[in-house]
């Protein structure tokens, strides 16, 4: 099966939700939350990503997570994450109550597909389509893996030497060469490959796995929200109406008026801000 059907089925079942001027959508990918030990890179950035989910959640946005928002080839338990990322699913769960949250399953987290202890009577998409009656595209929404041979169709085959081999080598410093997000040449053939489906399917498409934010436009409707496990902070990509803009999250020791929006934590040590930074916007209607 080409990579281009394997994308294609993602949206056989998949749910349609309205996209007009009036909705506010918030995407994050990536997370890739642990169990708090030294392989968790979550972790680093959890304070910035607690603070995204306050702010989103205050002002009226819906939360899609576009695919392996939890490490589960690393780790077995999806339990364990939970309870160590209590503050995180508690406000998931206020979301999820207001029916305001929308998860979609990666490879890192494709045993989410049954459902599992994360939400009582909650499902986990392959991928979901806004409908756009005032456009000329749908936007659709996936992880992406479905066009990495290894990480789709040989997913556990990826799991097992994630598990045994790369997972206990990282802690020496040894980057997994076959993940997509850690090698270049892999990261821009699947891009090649996302714009050209979003082509030849008249769409825009909207992905993870790669954890390379991006910001495309009309002439090049390709669209990644990055990650939560950068050095430095996390992206997500933000859809208010019409208009959709890539945004960093990031914490800073010194606080500043120029970049918005300013939640300030309180460690016992010294106080840090979290800072919302817009890093480019589109509009969508031209």
């Amino acid at each position: 099966m080409s990579y281009k059907k394997r994308l294609d089925r993602a949206f056989e079942l998949a749910p349609t939700l309205p996209f007009t001027r009036n909705t506010q959508y918030v995407f994050f990918s990536d997370c890739h939350r642990g169990v708090g030990n030294t392989n968790d890179n979550f972790l680093p950035n959890g304070t910035s990503y607690l603070a995204a989910l306050q702010y989103y959640y205050q002002y009226g946005f819906c939360y899609i997570e576009v695919g392996d928002g939890d490490e589960l080839w690393e780790n077995r338990r999806l339990l364990q994450i939970i309870e160590v990322h209590e503050d995180v699913f508690s406000q998931l769960c206020k979301f999820q109550q207001e029916g305001r949250l929308y998860m979609l399953f990666g490879n890192h987290d494709m045993a989410k597909k049954k459902c599992g202890p994360l939400f009582e009577k909650f499902a986990c998409y392959e991928g979901i389509i806004l409908e756009a009656p005032e456009l000329s595209q749908n936007l659709l929404i996936t992880h992406g893996h479905q066009a990495d041979f290894l990480n789709s169709v040989l997913w556990r085959m990826a799991r097992f030497l994630v598990r045994y081999l790369w997972t206990p080598l990282e802690r020496f410093g040894v980057l997994d060469p076959t993940s997509a997000a850690k090698n270049n040449v892999k990261k821009d053939k699947l891009e090649k490959k996302y714009l050209s489906y979003a082509i030849d399917r008249n769409c825009l498409l909207l992905t993870g796995h790669t954890h390379k934010p991006t910001l495309g436009n009309v002439h090049s409707p390709y669209y990644n929200c990055g990650s939560c496990v950068h050095p430095k902070g996390i992206t997500c990509i933000e859809l208010c109406g019409f208009q959709i803009s890539l945004v960093k999250w990031y914490e800073s020791a010194q606080k500043s008026e120029h970049f918005g929006n300013i939640y300030c934590q309180c460690p016992p040590v010294y106080p840090v801000y979290v800072k919302r930074e817009v890093l480019a916007t589109e509009n969508l209607l031209g």
